[in-house]
């Protein structure tokens, strides 16, 4: 029984990762239901409340570098709500569409057209439409590093 359920929490870990291309999915929650899983179906006294702690606070850190990357982008860049919206939308459209080439095609012609229509000038419409397509690669990257992160301290926990 153990096996089959540590090849549930390693599918929840590689899945975990498959998020960052398909966001669709919630990454971190399957990364929590993984751990969540070893906790109640292997051992439920290997991980201490410090790494219960330590995977809030990383869970807490991943959630704000993501709103913070893309804020910071968006803003910088000077998108209107609606070419926000439209972004956060045509990334999930996009993460269907060619993979993995739509996650930065689809945002990039939906933005621009976006911000076309809501009155910007051809420059500023591109820069924007990159702007977008530049703040998911950057909070993917975070979201990416952080979660090797927590798998580490999670592996550190439990092994050492």
């Amino acid at each position: 029984m153990n096996f089959i359920l540590w090849l549930l929490v390693i599918a929840c870990f590689v899945l975990s990762f498959v998020a960052l291309v398909r966001p669709i999915i919630p990454g971190i929650p399957i990364l929590w239901i993984g751990i969540l899983i070893y906790h109640y179906g292997i051992n439920q006294w290997q991980l201490t409340m410090l790494f219960w702690v330590i995977l809030v606070i990383f869970t807490v850190f991943i959630f704000t570098v993501d709103l913070v990357a893309n804020k910071y982008f968006l803003q910088k860049y000077g998108s209107t709500k609606w070419g926000e919206r439209i972004g956060m939308l045509s990334v999930i459209v996009g993460s269907f569409v060619i993979p993995p080439f739509g996650l930065i095609i689809v945002p990039l012609i939906a933005v621009f057209l976006t911000e076309k229509a809501q009155g910007k000038d051809m420059v500023q419409a591109i820069k924007v439409a990159w702007a977008t397509v530049l703040s998911f690669i950057t909070s993917s990257l975070a979201k990416a590093i952080l979660q090797v992160i927590i798998i580490f301290i999670f592996i550190g926990f439990v092994f050492i």
